[in-house]
């Protein structure tokens, strides 16, 4: 093949992805249409294609057509290097039915995810609670497309809990302490009981045995209570553990898909200024030229 050739047109590098090609037949409306929005074509897009599909329409009833499908022909006619209004007439022209020839890319999405939208998004993370003057001197300010509080929330949750954490074991050491001394009070209860039995004088054998009574006492009002403060001390467990983590990645979670939408707008802004810089310079740009 000549590649110097005048009417040599590259191919069409579809990276992998599949294009299936059919045709469909429509019976238009009351209001001569069949409910498509056209987008594309001459002289800036070589290719037509499907933006919108109208609720309660022809195409919609049908369900062959989708956003983002490429309009061939209509009625036997190729459309390629016709404007999206040559094309609307045509289809306007036609009394009942038309008949669409279509291209349908079938794509994953995250097949488009290449290094250039992972290292946007990693921009937008880099720049995510920098001012824009500093942003400005590193050359970075147009990553800054949206900046809310979400990191900070993150740095919030994460103060709290560690102080949660602190909470838990200083309140963990305080009633491990506090049960070792009611358990004290228990043999210092005992002790006095056993001086009271032995205590041959009336008076001071009813003063040791109601000592230590009081401090067996403590003791069950100190079990009871430690009973008592157990539910509190695992539902701050159980906050420090699930609740705070669960939120956590949820906004972690939100904020990954937060920078990747950012890092896509931003390519979608690049190649726009792209397409506006090569028509300034009135020169083919190749991924246009190709469709």
């Amino acid at each position: 093949m000549d590649l110097y050739r005048d009417d040599f047109i590259p191919e069409e590098d579809k990276l992998g992805m599949i294009v299936t090609s059919g045709l469909v037949t429509m019976t238009k409306d009351e209001g001569n249409l069949i409910g498509i929005s056209i987008g594309g074509g001459a002289p800036m897009c070589p290719c037509l294609y499907i933006v919108q599909v109208f609720d309660n329409t022809p195409a919609a009833k049908d369900a062959t057509l989708e956003a983002g499908d490429e309009l061939v022909g209509i009625n036997g006619t190729n459309v390629k290097g016709k404007t999206k209004v040559e094309v609307a007439k045509m289809i306007q022209a036609t009394k009942t039915e038309v008949v669409i020839r279509y291209n349908k890319l079938h794509a994953e999405p995250k097949q488009g995810k290449s290094l250039d939208i992972v290292l946007k998004k990693v921009k937008h993370k880099m720049v995510e609670n920098m001012n824009s003057s500093t942003a400005d001197a590193l050359g970075l300010s147009r990553a800054i497309l949206c900046n809310d509080s979400l990191i900070k929330k993150l740095d919030e949750l994460q103060r709290t809990e560690d102080m949660y954490r602190g909470l838990v074991d200083h309140t963990r050491r305080v009633l491990m302490g506090y049960f070792d001394l009611v358990r004290v009070c228990k043999e210092l209860g005992n002790e006095f009981c056993k001086i009271g039995v032995r205590e041959p004088q009336k008076a001071a054998n009813e003063a040791f045995c109601k000592f230590g009574e009081y401090h067996r006492q403590m003791e069950k009002f100190g079990i009871n209570m430690l009973k008592k403060t157990k539910p509190i001390l695992k539902d701050l467990g159980t906050y420090l553990t699930k609740a705070i983590p669960d939120t956590k990645l949820t906004i972690k979670k939100y904020a990954d898909v937060k920078f990747e939408y950012l890092s896509y707008c931003l390519k979608v802004k690049e190649l726009d200024d792209e397409d506006y810089s090569y028509q300034a310079l009135q020169e083919p740009l190749y991924r246009v030229e190709t469709g």
